[in-house]
């Protein structure tokens, strides 16, 4: 039987490389996200490869797209095996100008989606022994100046993979939180430009490095569980 995963943020950085990545070991690919257009990119890249993926455009901040989503997974799926929530928003700002709108976007995206759409799928991961990854930051482990309503979403992020996980081990279901440093992506390069710094794309942790550890992750033999895999560019930022 075919291995089904589910990729949301799929069509480019780092959730692109996990969905070619999981493609190239046989499994069938769903790719979560807003841009259809990248998407399809995607999901022809993997054909090309000789695997199948499924291009599911959507905006994850809606509830009634996230459950058509995951429905659509378990439909044409049949089940699911990995789940992987990589899909994530970006801002910054001081607390004196910050909007609290920026905070609640932040939340949909990177902390109330995740959880829902977990939530949809754990009853069909739990069927099939399934893995669970989620992809953090490493500002969850430390909140820099302007960074303080995206670092808190992200620590919410690794409480609610801590708390999944003590739940459904003994269900056989393992989950991951991957913690990257700054890593060549299009969300990063415009970090950078918010940040009024020089980008250098080969100076940052490439989306396939972060692939390759996930993805070793999930090939263990199910006597073992990473938990928690930490990731930074070898070359240390100024």
């Amino acid at each position: 039987m075919k291995k089904i995963a589910l990729v949301t943020g799929g069509g480019s950085g780092i959730g692109r490389a996990i969905a070619l990545g999981l493609a190239l070991l046989g499994s069938e690919v769903f790719l979560g996200g807003r841009d259809e257009r990248r998407l399809q990119v995607v999901a022809d890249e993997i054909a090309r490869q000789g695997g199948r993926a499924w291009p599911c455009a959507g905006d994850l901040a809606d509830d009634a797209q996230l459950r058509k989503l995951a429905q659509r997974v378990l439909d044409e799926g049949g089940g699911i095996d990995v789940l992987v929530n990589c899909a994530g928003s970006f801002k910054m700002g001081s607390w004196e100008s910050e909007p609290v709108e920026d905070l609640d976007e932040l939340y949909r995206i990177t902390l109330r989606a995740p959880y829902q759409l977990t939530q949809l799928l754990l009853p069909a991961l739990k069927a099939r022994t399934g893995q669970v990854v989620f992809i953090n930051s490493s500002a969850a482990l430390m909140a820099g100046a302007k960074w303080g309503a995206y670092s808190a979403m992200k620590a919410g992020l690794k409480s609610l993979a801590d708390s999944l996980r003590a739940e459904v081990n003994s269900s056989g279901v393992r989950v991951v939180s991957v913690f990257p440093g700054r890593t060549a992506t299009p969300m990063q390069e415009r970090i950078f430009g918010l940040e009024n710094r020089p980008y250098s794309r080969e100076n940052l942790i490439q989306p396939e490095d972060v692939a390759r550890m996930v993805v070793a992750a999930l090939e263990l033999p199910h006597t073992a569980e990473v938990t928690d895999i930490f990731v930074r560019p070898t070359k240390k930022l100024a």
